[in-house]
């Protein structure tokens, strides 16, 4: 998997700064920060919630543990 360097990050900048114009690059650049933040929020609630995730076992399983310790004693 090829990797991005300092230099290929640069030339993309150049390039948006050329593309955009230097009055609407800081706006682009705030919008785009909003989008990640707001990316990164969403999935770690989605993290949270599937950690905090209680599996309870079924009535089914619960009544034959129930049986099974009445059997023993």
């Amino acid at each position: 998997m090829p990797t991005i360097g300092w230099f290929e990050i640069l030339i993309v900048v150049a390039l948006a700064i050329i593309v955009l114009g230097p009055k609407d690059f800081p706006i682009m650049l705030k919008k785009v920060g909003s989008w990640i933040g707001s990316t990164k929020r969403y999935i770690n609630n989605i993290q949270d919630e599937v950690s905090n995730i209680n599996i309870e076992p079924d009535e089914t399983d619960k009544k034959d543990k129930d049986e099974k310790i009445k059997k023993d004693e």
